[in-house]
């Protein structure tokens, strides 16, 4: 299955102590979704944004474990369609978290974020909105 992983998922070395062997990965973007850190980061629907990601072929059944984690476990799958950096159109799965769970502030995951984005190379103003949550 294709996931969209925009948070600290990204990082291919997260998921794999977490028992999920991706493979495939591809930097792109989601449209009209915002990225948003509460004690937790998730995408939220935002007309003009646009969100940065590393979509990735992951086995269905470790997705699912990984999901069903405490800490994750208020995630959603969600089917979105996601452009890679080569202008494909791929339809994937995001785990987003429903609006009334997004709550609080977490700073020391939005510096986590930006080391790992800005070691991606996103682009510099996707940066600058996420330094702004430090």
């Amino acid at each position: 299955m294709e996931v969209f992983f925009y948070g600290l998922f990204m990082d291919k070395d997260i998921l794999k102590k977490n028992g999920i062997k991706p493979s495939n990965p591809r930097k792109g973007h989601l449209s009209d979704y915002a990225l948003k850190i509460g004690n937790r980061a998730s995408l939220v629907p935002s007309k003009n944004e646009k969100s940065y990601g590393i979509l990735m072929t992951v086995d269905n059944d470790a997705i699912d474990r990984l999901y069903a984690e405490t800490s994750v476990s208020d995630y959603v799958p969600e089917e979105v369609i996601i452009v890679t950096n080569s202008g494909d159109s791929v339809n994937a799965i995001c785990h987003n978290l429903p609006p009334k769970s997004l709550t609080g502030t977490n700073k020391s995951y939005a510096a986590s974020l930006y080391g790992l984005v800005k070691k991606e190379g996103f682009p510099d103003d996707y940066l600058e909105k996420i330094k702004r949550m430090t």
